[in-house]
């Protein structure tokens, strides 16, 4: 009884480091530790197994009071170490969500640099960009190769430019107009236009002054007007709030048929508009330009050396009829490296539809080899000018037998 109870206590002090946790049914341990028990007290050479009955009182009461004792200081050692730590809860770290910016362009201001990342002139690649001209103005593509934005104000050089331009746009209108529409004792030799290089009569030098006087009077009022405070100039300072404060150049309110919002009603819309302005201002001085170095050195008025542009002809229109109809048939194949035409699906099938109308059986459409693009059949083009030539033959015969017979019948009746 009392081997039992040793034996118990041995095994909960082998397998334990709590003394709250219960013994298995089987433990290696325990065995070990009564193993290595009796090998002290018995003798290394018995080879037979002994039982509770073999073993003496004497030696069997040491051997509880020594594993009773081990037992002790184990369980104090148990209680005396220190618990181990609870498992700490990791956190677990969710995947960063994406967050989609709002990439809705803010275009009710104005923002400076267009053009800062870019070192070189956008018009000039060969130079470096002026460091004013940075794109933040209308018409700013960085062309100033002499350097004058350096040495003065630019804001008055965007009011002389939008001046010039203006005038220019006039100008070149007004200026093959007079040559067209003029009497001639206001022109000079040959139908040329009075000017600088022309020269005037008295006539029209006059008219000339009087209009450049009446353009510098109205310069004279409006060259230090304020515009800050009128409905276009509050309207300019809040698109240009972020990068300039002198307003806009050409700005005198005059807006009659409410354009200057008409593609979009914020601050890009209207720069872009006044980009539209001054670039077609710029294209009108270089024409002006062109048209008085032209008749000053040819002696020829404009609208004669160029009269396809100025006079009724079928040739502009037969041009344009000509772009239409390629563009109508053909389109351009998008390529980086080449520029190609090919027959559209929707050309070939209205090449079709033109054979079908005018009775034209020869095939539109060649083969052509795998990624290429079909043409026209080349035998149905050179047969073309030959059939328009019979059609309208016909037409002719048909007129001349019809006048032949009114003759016959209606003016030489008897």
């Amino acid at each position: 009884m009392k081997f039992s109870a040793v034996v118990i206590s041995v095994a909960i002090a082998a397998t334990s480091t709590s003394a709250f946790t219960a013994p298995s049914r089987v433990n290696r341990g325990s065995s070990m530790l009564f193993s290595s028990e009796m090998k002290e007290t018995a003798p290394t050479t018995t080879t037979t197994t002994t039982t509770e009955e073999d073993v003496p009182e004497k030696d069997m009461k040491k051997f509880e009071e020594k594993v009773a004792e081990t037992t002790k200081v184990e369980l104090k050692a148990a209680v005396a170490a220190p618990a181990e730590p609870a498992p700490v809860a990791v956190p677990v770290v969710a995947e960063p969500v994406a967050v989609v910016a709002n990439t809705i362009p803010d275009k009710s201001r104005i923002l400076a640099g267009r053009y800062d990342s870019i070192p070189e002139s956008v018009a000039i690649p060969f130079l470096k960009r002026p460091t004013k001209l940075d794109g933040t103005h209308a018409g700013d593509f960085g062309f100033d190769p002499l350097g004058l934005s350096e040495e003065f104000d630019l804001y008055a050089m965007q009011e002389s430019e939008i001046r010039h331009a203006r005038l220019a746009m006039l100008a070149v209108i007004g200026w093959p107009m007079s040559e067209l529409l003029a009497p001639e004792w206001m022109l000079r030799a040959n139908g040329c236009a009075p000017s600088v290089l022309n020269g005037f009569n008295p006539v029209s030098f006059l008219s000339v002054v009087a209009a450049f006087g009446a353009i510098g009077f109205f310069e004279y009022k409006t060259s230090l007007r304020r515009n800050i405070d009128t409905p276009f100039g509050k309207m300019h300072r809040e698109d240009m709030e972020d990068t300039w404060k002198f307003g806009v150049a050409g700005d005198y309110g005059f807006d009659p048929l409410n354009l200057y919002s008409s593609i979009g009603d914020n601050a890009y819309a209207r720069k872009g508009l006044r980009e539209v302005e001054i670039s077609h201002g710029r294209s009108a001085m270089l024409g002006i330009t062109a048209f008085a170095a032209w008749e000053a050195i040819t002696g020829h008025a404009i609208t004669d050396s160029a009269s396809i542009f100025f006079t009724p002809n079928a040739v502009l229109p037969g041009l344009y009829a000509s772009y239409l109809a390629f563009g109508y048939f053909f389109e351009r194949e998008e390529s980086d490296t080449y520029i190609r035409w090919k027959m559209s699906s929707e050309g070939t099938a209205r090449w079709e539809n033109l054979k079908i109308g005018l009775n034209m059986n020869t095939p539109a459409i060649v083969e052509a080899g795998a990624g290429s693009a079909g043409l026209p059949d080349f035998d149905m083009i050179t047969e073309f000018p030959e059939k328009a030539a019979a059609f309208f033959d016909g037409i002719q015969d048909k007129y001349n037998n019809l006048e032949k017979t009114y003759m016959d019948k209606v003016v030489k009746k008897d």
